[in-house]
């Protein structure tokens, strides 16, 4: 169940939660056809906060993350890693994780993830 025009927007049951939209291919793309799906949640004036469901087909492209953007993944298996120090994130389903604004490398994806998000 979503209800998304109450005072407080919420999904039940998000690991189940099926009724996402299409939002097409992942951008800059380097191996495999990764494909996003999801459901906003809440956006605000000058789209900050965001929060939603993000799911998310394997594959590896580069990102750049431009707000700072937690994530609390909840399917699936990706691997992070930062492009200016090589640090990897090695990311399952339970995994917490807050990427600053600024933050860029690539992500591999071979699990399809579901991942809880909020920009601000």
């Amino acid at each position: 169940m979503k209800t998304l025009t109450s005072s407080a927007p919420h999904i039940t049951d998000v690991s189940q939660y099926s009724d996402l939209a299409d939002w097409g291919p992942q951008p800059d793309s380097l191996a495999g056809q990764s494909h996003s799906s999801g459901r906003l949640l809440f956006k605000g004036p000058d789209n900050s906060p965001e929060s939603g469901v993000w799911v998310c087909t394997p594959g590896t492209w580069k990102i750049s993350v431009p707000r700072d953007e937690f994530c609390h993944f909840v399917e699936g298996r990706v691997t992070y890693r930062r492009d200016d120090s090589g640090e990897v994130i090695e990311v399952s389903p339970g995994t917490c994780v807050l990427f600053p604004a600024g933050w860029t490398g690539q992500a591999e994806v071979t699990e399809t993830i579901r991942n809880l998000y909020m920009l601000v």
